[in-house]
């Protein structure tokens, strides 16, 4: 188990990323492209015989072992502003923090001999190297990037909802069961036995589309991060909760709720719950004065989003 150690002032610094990591993404997609039954969106890396395929996994897969630690430099804070700053960082990382932690990896897992010269900081072994993980982000995660951040977004506007409504202490109770708050200490479910004291520093929580379940960098000298699954709602479960709620609020009201995810405008969430414009406006209205919507002025527009006991309801009803 992992314990995060939180005092007031961490707590006024805890904060949701702007939404998925680009660098985040790519090392956990490498762990679950190696599980059995990968992500569609993965599978094309798995038929071997392909060169321009397996080179860069060549290179990446034994940096990231299927379990257990990789390397923090992997996955810099810079990647939240794109992947080309990401990359970037990666790129300047200090010849000591190259060493110290491919040193970590080796002592539990054989790595090739070209690793050597990544650990020495040569420029080149570290071009290679950011080549490698561009070639399979855009290959890979690039082309999906508007549905992993879609899922992102709306797994982060949950969040916020909450902090909002219930400051961090009532945000942190929306992870579980697998991050559970016992105030002043998140459990979070964990491989090994560890503490992290954030000592003022607070914790950035960053929304992940392949993350089995939540992950921290390993150096706790480094600001603290952790990783979650997002909240992920197929289209089977969509179609199950709307027959639940169409007859306890009627099938448009229920659509209108439905459509909430991500914060929409009046006109967006009127399009997608597919009902006039006045409509939409009517149907919110309702649904806030029942506590299940919060709506926000944004200059000319109006935003809605699902409260947590509307994003509860969602959760829960079933057929």
């Amino acid at each position: 188990m992992l314990r995060v150690h939180f005092t007031v002032a961490d707590l006024v610094r805890t904060r949701v990323s702007d939404g998925a990591d680009p660098l985040w993404e790519t090392v956990l997609s490498l762990h679950r492209l190696q599980d059995k039954s990968p992500d569609p969106a993965l599978a094309v890396w798995r038929h071997p015989g392909d060169g321009a395929r397996q080179g860069p996994l060549e290179m990446l897969l034994p940096l990231v072992p299927r379990r257990g630690y990789f390397p923090d430099f992997l996955t810099p804070a810079a990647g939240a502003a794109g992947i080309e700053h990401g990359l970037e960082a990666l790129m300047s990382t200090p010849r000591t923090r190259l060493r110290d932690e491919l040193t970590v990896l080796g002592g539990r897992n054989p790595l090739p001999s070209w690793v050597r010269s990544l650990a020495d900081g040569e420029p080149t072994a570290l071009r290679r190297l950011a080549r490698a993980v561009g070639t399979y982000y855009d290959r890979t995660l690039g082309p999906n990037w508007a549905r992993i951040k879609g899922r992102a977004h709306t797994d982060r506007a949950l969040r916020l909802q909450a902090l909002w409504h219930g400051g961090a202490e009532a945000m942190l109770r929306t992870y579980g069961p697998a991050m559970r708050w016992r105030s002043p200490v998140l459990e979070v479910a964990y491989p090994v036995e560890r503490d992290l004291h954030l000592d003022g520093r607070g914790l950035l929580l960053v929304p992940s589309c392949f993350a089995r379940s939540p992950v921290a960098l390993a150096d706790a000298a480094l600001p603290p991060t952790l990783v979650y699954p997002t909240r992920a709602r197929s289209a089977d479960d969509a179609a199950c909760t709307y027959k639940g709620l169409a007859p306890l609020l009627g099938p448009t009201r229920a659509a209108v709720l439905q459509a909430l995810s991500g914060a929409p405008t009046t006109t967006e969430l009127a399009r997608r719950a597919g009902v006039s414009l006045s409509s939409a406006s009517e149907h919110a209205a309702v649904l806030r004065g029942a506590g299940l919507v919060s709506s926000v002025r944004q200059s000319n527009a109006v935003r809605h989003a699902l409260t947590p006991l509307g994003s509860a309801l969602l959760r829960e009803v079933r057929p």
